[in-house]
Order: C-alpha cells, then structure tokens, then sequence
C-alpha cells in the first residue's frame, strides 16, 4: 500500500507541477497554431522519436482528462464483475486501444482532436519486456495520422483499480 501511495503521491506532484507551469505561462497573440513543437538545435531528424521532447503552449485552454482504461468511459462504479470481464481482456494492445478509444470520444466532446494533445501519460501494471513499446505503439498510431507527437510519460506501477487492469491512460490538451 505505502508503494502505491507513493506512485500516486509522486504522478499527484507531477501533474499539479505541470498544471502551475501552464497556469503561470503569459498568454500570447495566436500565430498560425496554438501549440509548438520544440527540438533542440541538434535535433538529428534521422532518430525515431515517438514523442516530442517539448511542446510551448502559445494560446489556449487546458483541457484534463480523466485517467481512462479499457471500461467504456461512463461504467457503473463499484465496477461491476461483468464488466471487467468483458473488458478488461488480458491483451495490453486491447486494452489501449479501448481506451484511447475513449479518450478520442472525450476530446471530441471537448471540442478538441489529437492535434491538441500536449501530453500522454501511460500508467501500465504487471509491466512485461516489450511491454512500453506495444503501448507506445498503440497510443502513437492514434497521433500519426495528424502528424503529432505529444510528449510521453509511460511508467510501470505496481497496481491499477482492478487486478485485470493493465494500463491507464491521461490526457492533456490544450483548446484554442
């Protein structure tokens, strides 16, 4: 129990540092996109990077996400038995898939698209070799079609809301 609060306290503090980061960024005039891409200098296009090292908010409102998982977004809570096993199936992919799914359909509801997306946080329990690249794999199709790569945090933790969960997944974007 102390691990896992741990894990929450630790992704709690990360996430209320990058709400005060973008709360306290003065507001800029509109160019062309609301967001931009920042590389480094030596920036070597050659190295396949599934995410962007940084994205600088130039106009806009935050917009949060609730975690989501492979549940559909709106499920009775306490979970019920039937639900979990219809799915939270014991395939990682599947389970991404679902709930990007379902962050899809929240960020459209908000008005947004996955050109918004500022960053993807990736919560995977029972972590097995391989496992970060399946995710990312998955999370990244769902951004390449709009030739975006938000930034990425994909961690391994040691337990979700539900044994059969395998991954959790937030979002923020930012709306102009």
């Amino acid at each position: 129990m102390n691990a896992r609060k741990s894990v929450c306290t630790s992704a709690a503090l990360a996430l209320g540092a990058l709400a005060f980061a973008f709360t306290t960024a003065p507001a800029r005039a509109q160019s062309g996109s609301h967001l931009e891409i920042i590389h480094h200098p030596n920036y070597d296009k050659s190295v396949f990077m599934p995410f962007s090292p940084a994205i600088k908010v130039k106009s806009g409102k935050i917009l949060w996400l609730a975690g989501g998982t492979a549940l559909p977004v709106y499920h009775d809570h306490p979970h019920k038995r039937e639900q979990i096993l219809k799915y939270l199936t014991n395939d990682l992919e599947s389970q991404v898939r679902q709930t990007m799914d379902g962050i899809m359909e929240t960020l459209k509801a908000a008005g947004a698209s996955p050109k918004d997306v500022v960053h993807v946080f990736i919560f995977r329990a029972r972590p097995r070799m391989g496992d970060i690249g399946k995710a990312s794999a998955v999370v990244n199709s769902y951004f390449a079609p709009h030739n975006h790569k938000p930034t990425t945090t994909n961690l391994a933790v040691l337990e979700l809301g539900e044994p059969e969960q395998l991954v959790e997944i937030q979002v923020v974007a930012v709306v102009d």
